[in-house]
């Protein structure tokens, strides 16, 4: 029968033991009369039906039936049993006294003892019983007892042996538990049954070391064996218990703790001592420094005595002495709050010391040592070196010293270093450097430890200089002036630099150059200040990025700078390359702007291709796809100026457009882009590369040094060295920074209900991907997961916006596509220009399906429109058309739409930057309103979660500016999971 949760019940617990599991518990609820006894009515909870009875429990109920279920017969044989055998099977061959598996009975028994800790303490103040045989869970009561029982124990030698054995005392008074019929019941702690009575214990009492003399009065170790058991258990006995003795000694020992750092070299074989500096090249020994690392031991000296730290070590250690026939335990009292200091101070100082030692590469090691060498000894720690160790160390004090001079096309640099008494020209590190060697020899036979920070400050340096021989000096080119300045800046070298040279850091300070006379128009005060900044980089002959947002102007700049040029006196032409799409509007801005300029455009199917006509003009213009074709005439004519706009279309070092513009000859060098990076940062060093060839090193030191820290490990240090590396030669304004005179731009999201049946397919897909994606991630790994996470994102992102894109067959309606169109329909009839921006070409279809039903006029591009100025022109010169369509690849760059005061941004892109692109069309120079924009955002979906990680990722997003792709390669297995819940 079951037990009313109308009448009154109560819970209790009840303890059985189990043949081969040992001592289990299990939850009832009883009956009560009406006089609240307990009657013979119970029946047993679990989480299954506890909630049946909530009424009658508190919170510490719940638990505890969570504990007791999960410590069940059937829990272990679900977790233990795989081959699925029956409850008899599975106990009899893992238990069997011969042929049973030690090892699953060792896991199953820390599993449930884990448990039956948690649950005792758990169990104060609830009722608690032994099981009779018959299955009564209200058998026996058991009384807990409040307060701790002490233990100690005794060891008692004689002429014939020892004898040892624990007495107990509760409450002031003996407690007899031997011969009792007691249970241990828990070992760690341990917890005690006898005489109906539930103890436990002061201190961490092992219950292993109670049970053998529940029935037994003491253990007795004959002389022959007493010294072993001495030093195998007695001596560990009196380090943690209260332990009397009779004819042994047992000393306490108080002393000071001093504290004692050891360093160990680690390593698998016999190493060999590398060659002095000056000896022959071949005479230099293998250096094996980075095959070792190096131990750092935290010990403790109390006088004689020395204990390594252990965090789970004992108030006291013992250690035995043998006098004659004699035995004296010395128990040393260890001062742990103090050592525990000690621990921390280390950690504080960041050498993070666990269980008594910290293993570092030797290189960190020693870093670490130099840096606070001369703290330790103020704090009272001793500094050794293991003397297990051959090889003595130099663990001094080291010193730099570079001065740097500005020449004419050249930083001559000179620099020695000095470990102690010895000095060295640094030029001698320098093949240690670059082969990443971290240790040579002093004269003295002490092994010196380069620094890594050297590795890291001076392995880019050695990478560009020049060395010449005849008078030892270091020489670089002028563009690595960001080397120099990390010098200067960091207090390690003396420098000596033109004022000019100074200025490039901050091209603000730069001298102004006036407009050129040829120049129709007017430059805003950042235009001159941009123009300004090329003038100065034409002078020094540095190439440039120009990447300021879309819309301020790089095409007028551009142009100033070139019409600057030919008054200077350039003659030869320059040439400037961009995608087929932007040839007529480079053409229109160049007749507007420099009329004086001699155009022509190098394009065309028929294109007579002949350098020579190019003599007879100032600015040849020409697309990526004439410059990759026609490279091998190209590079035999030298331009003045190449300048690459949309230089993006060379990010990928490997493709023939970027090998094609790499092959090209000119005096000078200049990008233009809005976006320097979309996916990696190996697209920042392709387009640098152009422009400065060497300044980030080779391919391959660039991914070691940049790319794989930043983009593998989020190295915050590599990104800003990065950075300021290339700050001098990349000139990026935001309009928020310099174009005061644009309107105001507001944005603002529409969240979007699903309709029902738009939910349905959304869920179910989700489900489908979900599953699928884990799947793939689980067996493949995230990295080679990213088409099938690309697939299913794709996917749901099409759902959330009308299932139609992915179904053709699906009649129902999308709850998007009716906010849209209720917000289209208010802003035509408010008589507002509205620019609508899809990357699916299909839901584009879908709205010019609904468009051309209600007979409305709209411009549409994607990328297969054929006429596209007719296009732009039409909406921007015709006030009756009010919609324009546009695909994000095809109408992402190079479309002036500043007839447009309305965005609709239908889907949400993985980078914000993308986004502002397209809202970009209509709000920038020209435009005289301000522009609203709405972003739509299905909710409850794979949007809503994206515009989620567009704020966590946003510093990735501004700092490595991401493609769809690119956004993809950052996130994590969390990431992608989050997606899709």
């Amino acid at each position: 029968m079951k037990v009313s949760t109308t009448e009154p019940y109560q819970i209790i617990y009840s303890l059985l033991q189990h043949e081969y599991l040992g001592y289990l518990f299990e939850s009832f609820v009883v009956q009560l009369d009406s006089r609240g006894d307990l009657t013979f009515l119970n029946q047993n909870i679990s989480a299954k039906n506890v909630r049946e009875f909530a009424a009658g429990l508190d919170e510490t109920d719940f638990e505890l039936v969570r504990l007791i279920d999960d410590m069940q017969q059937d829990v272990i044989l679900r977790k233990y049993n795989p081959r699925k055998l029956s409850p008899v099977d599975f106990f009899l061959k893992i238990y069997d006294p011969q042929k049973g598996d030690k090892g699953i009975q060792e896991t199953i028994a820390g599993y449930l003892e884990g448990f039956r800790a948690k649950i005792l303490e758990k169990l104060v103040g609830k009722q608690l019983f032994i099981m009779g045989n018959d299955g009564d869970p209200i058998w026996k009561r058991l009384e807990w007892m409040p307060e701790k029982t002490r233990v100690r124990f005794y060891v008692m030698r004689n002429e014939e042996n020892t004898h040892y054995f624990p007495t107990m005392l509760y409450a002031g008074q003996k407690l007899n538990f031997q011969y009792a019929d007691g249970m241990v019941i828990c070992d760690e702690p341990a917890w005690l049954v006898v005489n109906g009575g539930l103890y436990h214990f002061e201190g961490e009492v092992d219950g292993k070391k109670i049970r053998p003399f529940l029935n037994k009065k003491f253990i007795a170790i004959p002389r022959a064996m007493e010294d072993q058991y001495y030093r195998k258990f007695v001596v560990p006995l009196i380090a943690s218990y209260d332990v009397a003795s009779k004819g042994l000694e047992i000393r306490q020992e108080k002393l000071p703790a001093r504290p004692v750092l050891t360093l160990s070299e680690m390593y698998s074989h016999k190493k060999q001592v590398p060659a002095l500096f000056g000896e022959p090249e071949g005479e230099a020994e293998e250096d094996l420094s980075g095959d070792s690392e190096v131990a750092f031991d935290l010990s403790f000296c109390y006088g004689q005595f020395s204990f390594q730290f252990d965090s789970f070590a004992h108030a006291s250690n013992v250690s035995l002495e043998k006098s004659g026939d004699d035995y004296i335990f010395h128990k040393v009292r260890r001062d742990l709050p103090l050592e525990r200091q000690r621990i921390n101070q280390l950690k504080d100082w960041g050498l993070n010391v666990r269980q008594g030692r910290c293993l570092l590469t030797k290189a960190q090691a020693f870093d670490w040592l130099n840096a606070h060498l001369l703290k330790l000894g103020e704090q009272g720690f001793e500094v050794r070196q293991s003397a297990d160790n051959t090889r003595r160390y130099f663990l001094g004090y080291s010193s730099l010293d570079v001065s740097i001079i500005e020449g004419r096309d050249w930083f001559d640099i000179h620099a020695k270093v000095r470990f102690g008494e010895f000095e060295i020209p640094f030029l001698k590190l320098r093949r240690y450097i670059l082969q990443r060697k971290k240790e040579f020899a002093l004269p003295n036979g002490e092994i010196a430890v380069i620094p890594e920070w050297w590795f890291t400050k001076y392995s880019e340096l050695f990478t560009y200089i020049e060395s010449h021989s005849t008078d030892d000096t270091l020489r670089l080119k002028k563009h690595h002036l960001i080397l120099v300045q990390e010098l200067q800046r960091d207090s390690l070298a003396t420098t000596v630099l033109s004022r000019r040279l100074e200025n490039l850091r901050d091209f603000q300070q730069i001298e102004t150059y006036p407009p050129p006379h040829g120049f129709r128009g007017e430059l805003r005060r950042y235009q001159q200040a941009g123009y300004d900044w090329l003038r100065f980089l034409n002078q020094y002959r540095f190439g440039g990025c120009l990447a300021d947002d879309m819309g301020l102007g790089k095409t007028i700049q551009t142009l100033a700078l070139l019409q600057s040029e030919k008054e200077n006196g350039a003659t030869a032409p320059s040439l400037l390359v961009m995608p087929t799409s932007l040839l007529y509007n480079w053409a229109l801005e160049a007749q507007r702007f420099t009329p004086d300029l001699k155009v022509f455009q190098y394009t065309g199917t028929y294109r007579e291709k002949n350098t020579e006509q190019f003599a007879d003009y100032d600015l040849i213009l020409t697309s990526y796809g004439i410059a990759r074709l026609d490279v091998g005439l190209l590079k035999t004519f030298r331009f003045h100026y190449i300048i690459l706009d949309e230089s993006q279309a060379i990010k990928n070092p490997t493709s023939g457009i970027t090998k094609a513009v790499m092959k090209l000859h000119s005096a000078h060098r200049l990008i233009l882009t809005g976006t320097p990076l979309e996916n990696s940062t190996l697209d920042l060093w392709s387009q640098m590369t152009f422009v400065n060839p060497g300044l980030l090193g080779n391919q391959s030191f660039f991914r070691k040094e940049y790319q794989l820290p930043i983009e593998k490990k989020n190295d915050e240090e590599k990104t800003q060295r990065l950075y300021h590396h290339i700050k001098p030669f990349i000139l990026r304004r935001h309009k928020s920074q310099v174009a005061t005179d644009l309107p105001e731009k507001v944005e603002s999201v529409q969240y979007c209900d699903m309709s029902e049946d738009q939910e349905a397919k959304y869920e179910e897909a989700k489900s489908y991907y979900r599953n699928l994606i884990l799947e793939q991630i689980e067996t493949e790994g995230l990295s080679k997961s990213q088409m099938v996470v690309l697939q299913g994102l794709s996917k749901l992102r099409q759902l959330a916006n009308h299932p139609r894109m992915v179904d053709e067959g699906y009649e129902s309606d999308s709850g998007k596509f009716k906010d849209i169109i209720h917000k289209l329909e208010t802003a035509i009839g408010e008589n507002h220009k509205i620019l609508v921006f899809s990357q699916f070409v299909k839901h584009l279809t879908l709205l010019r399906g609904y468009l051309d039903q209600k007979k409305i006029r709209y411009a549409y591009l994607d990328g297969s429109t054929k006429d596209r100025r007719y296009e732009v022109e039409t909406f921007q010169n015709d006030p009756t058309l009010k919609l324009f369509l546009i695909s994000l690849k095809a109408g992402g760059v190079g479309l002036n739409l500043t007839a447009a005061d309305y965005v609709f941004l239908l889907d949400p892109w993985w980078n914000p930057a993308i986004e502002a692109q397209a809202v970009d069309r209509a709000h920038r120079i020209g435009q005289e309103q301000t522009v609203f924009t709405y972003k739509f955002i299905t909710k409850n979906t794979v949007e809503e979660k994206i515009l989620a990680l567009q704020h966590s990722k946003r510093q990735l997003a501004n700092d490595l500016i991401s493609s769809e792709e690119g956004f993809l390669k950052s996130l994590s297995r969390e990431d992608v999971l989050g997606l899709l819940d």
